[in-house]
């Protein structure tokens, strides 16, 4: 536990929001949005790890804006960026050589994407963040939140930023200054997927007791500017299928958008599930394995790869959401998790999560408490719109277990059932077992699997990948990926797994190399980091420990 340290300079505030992201900002603005209509004054800043509002943020993003409208009814009139009209959906069934499209009227009705749009997440971020400073808030790109503060009492009563200057050996280099102490009344954390000071709160609080462990998958991005005459505005299309068996849950998609300058772009990416069993298998290889396809490959023939990048997703759902309030606080957004699995959206769930958040603070600051459990807002929710969404698609991930055929039809009959308005015909709620770290098989009973080299033209190796993510940490400093246990990698995840982690990164930070003695050891390529957390999730012992590095460092996702 983390308490107050008499180097460090504090700012007191009403209000502090851990993470600069849709959640976070739409928390911020609402916050202001209600002192505003009553005349109150209410001090909120948001601090965000990645150098600037929206480097951090990694979606697809095909986005529902429900929230957005809720939120900011005149959003279209406030100079947006480019939000793309979705015009078509298309989804496909892969096998190695075919491709079976899924007739559209067959599929439940929440899958359309009609009214919805393609966007930049990332630059949506940067432009809610422009909305949230105009409205009188704070906001420090660039520094990372990296300690809880509590009380005597152990209530949550603000965050600190991580001290910079510290040396990789740990000592004071000439620019050291220590980090800075932000007190609140109350704390909102809103880091996304997998937050390292989310999971500190979770464990403290006992915020899972009773909730099913949280499930999670990688989703790998890449931004293309493509042949004009290959481009649709407003075509989305998944896939499932090929290249993963059909024990091994995941799928694909490709967006078509375009930018402010009108350029014809295509977003695809690839999103396995961490609960898979095979520790040879790549999740970025079978990324690139897919752009291979038949039915995918001329999309990308004649065109150019512009950005790559990784982000673990929630898909636990339902069951796995923790209690959301503490003492002094609350989760919000994807800290807590509520993607919607089949629809792949989750920022139309974060952005009203953090309204909802915000609202319940302002009554509680209205009503001069402080620090205290926030009930209204865990009330607030479970009365939404996000629970209904999240209810109607519960079973949808936990079926999957029977394989991705009939785990698909058991989704499907589910989801059409709660549309149509019988889901009492399907009260049951699947649970969801294993937790992902728990789930691989030791590497002498599963198939090795051989990747192509990459050509270089449409598939592409890692380095070469993170080069295109703009990843960039200070040389010296602190490894922010540390071992719990320093023997474990060799002794356990080489010998039983065959060093599961060179593969499941999708940024080449760890490798197994020669030792002085002539055996292996773990090497561990902290500066290619893009902040995925993959390596946090799905380590089979929970050995490896992410950590916030100093602020501004990791990937820059400008056009993600």
């Amino acid at each position: 536990m983390s308490s107050v340290r008499e180097d460090r300079e504090a700012m007191e505030y009403d209000v502090v929001i851990v993470g600069g992201g849709p959640a976070g900002l739409a928390a911020a603005i609402r916050l202001k949005q209600l002192a505003a209509e009553n005349q109150r004054e209410v001090s909120v800043c948001v601090l965000e790890k990645g150098g600037e509002i929206g480097a951090h943020t990694l979606s697809g993003a095909v986005i529902d804006p429900i929230a957005l409208n809720e939120l900011l009814p005149d959003w279209k009139d406030r100079s947006p960026p480019t939000f793309t009209p979705v015009t078509e959906d298309r989804f496909l069934v892969l096998t190695e050589q075919r491709a079976w499209r899924i007739p559209n009227w067959s599929l439940p009705p929440l899958m359309n994407n009609h009214g919805n749009y393609i966007v930049s997440l990332g630059r949506v971020a940067k432009w809610l963040g422009e909305q949230a400073e105009a409205m009188g808030v704070e906001i420090y790109p660039g520094f990372a939140a990296a300690e809880v503060l509590y009380n005597p009492q152990g209530t949550v009563i603000g965050v600190a930023t991580g001290d910079v200057g510290i040396a990789r050996d740990g000592t004071h280099k000439s620019e050291f200054q220590p980090g800075m102490e932000l007190h609140a009344k109350y704390t909102l954390f809103a880091e996304g997927a997998r937050g390292s000071l989310s999971q500190e709160l979770m464990k403290h609080f006992n915020l899972r007791d009773g909730v099913d462990p949280q499930k999670y998958g990688i989703g790998i991005k890449e931004l293309w500017q493509i042949d004009p005459a290959k481009h649709t505005p407003g075509l989305v299309m998944h896939s499932q299928g090929w290249p993963l068996d059909s024990r091994t849950g995941g799928g694909a998609f490709l967006y078509h958008l375009t930018n402010e300058n009108g350029d014809p772009l295509v977003a695809v990416g690839f999103v396995l599930h961490l609960n898979y069993e095979n520790p040879w298998l790549s999740p970025f290889d079978e990324f690139q394995r897919f752009k291979t396809h038949p039915a995918i490959r001329p999309t990308f023939e004649g065109g150019k790869r512009l950005v790559y990048g990784a982000r673990a997703i929630n898909e636990g759902g339902l069951q796995s959401v923790p209690k959301l309030v503490f003492p002094g606080g609350a989760l919000i957004g994807c800290a807590a998790g509520f993607l919607n699995v089949p629809r792949i959206k989750g920022t139309h769930n974060a952005m009203k999560t953090g309204m909802l958040a915000a609202e319940a603070v302002f009554g509680a600051l209205t009503s001069d408490r402080q620090r205290d459990e926030l009930h209204a807002f865990e009330d607030a929710w479970r009365k939404s719109w996000v629970y209904t969404d999240l209810y109607k698609v519960r079973n949808v991930k936990p079926g999957l277990k029977w394989g991705m055929v009939l785990g698909s039809i058991h989704g499907g009959i589910h989801m059409w059932a709660n549309d149509l308005g019988l889901g009492k015909l399907v009260g049951w709620t699947l649970r969801h077992g294993k937790a992902d770290h728990e789930t691989l098989k030791p590497a002498d009973q599963m198939p090795r699997i051989d990747y192509p080299k990459p050509d270089g033209v449409i598939t592409f190796d890692k380095l070469s990948s993170v080069f295109l993510s703009n990843t960039n940490h200070e040389e010296d400093q602190p490894v922010h990926l540390r071992l719990r246990d320093a023997s474990i990698p060799v002794k356990h995840n080489l010998a039983r797994y065959a060093g599961p982690e060179s593969r499941y990164c999708p940024a080449g930070v760890y490798e197994y190399v020669e030792a002085a003695d002539g055996g292996k050891q773990l090497q561990i390529n902290a500066q290619n980091c893009v902040h995925c957390k993959t390596c946090d999730i799905k380590d089979p012992l929970q050995n490896i420990h992410w950590v916030t590095p100093e602020g501004g460092g990791g990937p820059v996702y400008s056009v993600m």
